[in-house]
């Protein structure tokens, strides 16, 4: 009988299924600073899916990004400083590991989902790690004849290295995000990793489904910028797609133990002008301001993120490879230098993670900041800047800097000039 009952007990540990790695999901939207999200403070726009998210999730106050696309995207999925491998922009380069090849190697399931821009050779998203792939500009241009952009109204994209034509109406966001949801649907069973860079809410500037002047006949913007009084629309949009995507998973049961992410690729177009607490701000998109590198960060993750909480925190995109690396149990490759700090303790509420200071590298300029204070150095020119608990920065005349702000100066210098030198010597300095 004990013998028996020893076996019954085996077998039925042998039936009980190891418990699943936490699914990841990643929505990086396209040009949105912090200052368009009203968890943030904005009174510009509504968007009430991710003032729900950050009611009861974790928000961060201090992630900063690149100033552009290509440079926020490189620096994101390869974990490391575009210091030490950014080659161009609308290029990532080939040697590259991602995080999607990492978390592939972990047994994920990985899908990428959006805007690509990274390089028009067929079969690099597979390359880099994504089983499944539905993308706009991975291998066909930007525009269709006429000059029409093609993102939007009636897209031109490609999914799974095909090229698909939308001429129905169809909505090119609302075909990713369906993409997205149905990657979900199919892998429900299995850990997923969706890395989801949205389009929206990239100019051109537009009207959106539902809005009166969105026109389902239209080939596209016949402008690059588009006209920016439909940002708002844009931005509701972009809203009500991530809510898609959180829904998704609660039906499926997935919300629980899924790391769900929401961030942007760099600051707020030029034409954008935002209220802030009160404040007007400006896009500063290609520049290497607050404006223009500092993007919203909002974390699910129900199972570990047990109560609302806001988080001043250092932060930038190299630290994201590692945290789903410490989340997937997969080894960082020894081969190359990595620059980010892992976000898992700040998750947990622990006060173990130590990220003392931001960098960022742009086309040879370079900032590196704490929470307080930021060195820049572009043009040949050194200037530095004092926070003091304001959103704008005001400029200190490096000669005057005394106690406390000379420290910061000299620690942030000597981090400049430190980084500065891990630069390859066979890559040139970029123009963007």
């Amino acid at each position: 009988m004990f013998r028996l009952i020893c076996l019954m007990l085996f077998t039925c540990a042998l039936m009980v299924p190891a418990a699943k790695k936490p699914n990841i999901v990643m929505i990086m939207a396209d040009d949105l600073g912090y200052e368009v999200i009203g968890a943030n403070g904005c009174t510009s726009y509504k968007t009430p899916v991710l003032d729900a998210i950050a009611s009861q999730g974790l928000r961060f106050t201090n992630c900063f990004s690149n100033p552009i696309c290509t440079p926020s995207r490189v620096k994101l999925m390869t974990g490391m400083s575009n210091v030490r491998n950014y080659v161009r922009f609308g290029l990532l380069p080939e040697t590259e590991i991602t995080f999607g090849n990492l978390l592939k190697k972990a047994g994920y399931k990985t899908c990428i989902a959006g805007k690509w821009q990274l390089g028009k050779a067929k079969g690099l998203p597979q390359k880099f790690g994504f089983d499944e792939a539905c993308l706009w500009q991975q291998f066909r241009p930007r525009t269709r004849q006429g000059g029409f952009d093609t993102r939007f109204t009636n897209p031109r994209l490609e999914i799974n290295n095909e090229e698909k034509n939308f001429d129905n109406g169809e909505f090119g966001p609302d075909i990713v995000n369906n993409f997205v949801l149905n990657f979900i649907e199919e892998n429900k069973a299995e850990p997923f990793f969706v890395y989801y860079p949205m389009i929206l809410t990239h100019c051109p500037f537009i009207p959106t489904p539902g809005h009166p002047d969105y026109d389902s006949k239209s080939l596209g913007s016949p402008t690059y910028k588009g006209n920016a009084k439909y940002y708002g629309a844009m931005d509701n949009y972009c809203d009500k797609l991530v809510g898609k995507v959180k829904k998704k998973l609660e039906d499926l049961g997935l919300a629980e133990n899924t790391l769900f992410i929401f961030t942007g690729d760099n600051g707020t177009d030029v034409p954008v002008v935002s209220m802030l607490n009160g404040k007007k701000v400006a896009g500063g998109k290609d520049t290497m301001t607050d404006n223009g590198t500092r993007v919203p960060l909002i974390i699910s993750w129900p199972a570990v993120i047990k109560e609302a909480r806001v988080s001043n925190e250092l932060v930038d995109f190299s630290d994201f490879l590692p945290t789903f690396c410490e989340l997937a149990g997969v080894e960082l490759p020894t081969d190359r230098a990595y620059d980010g700090v892992s976000l898992i303790p700040s998750l947990k509420g622990e006060s173990t993670r130590e990220k003392p200071y931001v960098y960022i590298w742009y086309a040879g300029k370079v900032i590196s900041r704490t929470e307080k204070f930021m060195y820049r150095k572009q043009k040949g020119k050194v200037d530095f800047f004092e926070f003091s608990g304001a959103y704008e920065p005001s400029e200190q005349k490096i000669a005057s800097l005394s106690g406390e702000a000379k420290d910061a100066y000299t620690k942030l210098k000597t981090i400049a000039d430190k980084m500065a030198k891990t630069r390859p010597a066979n890559l040139s300095t970029p123009k963007k």
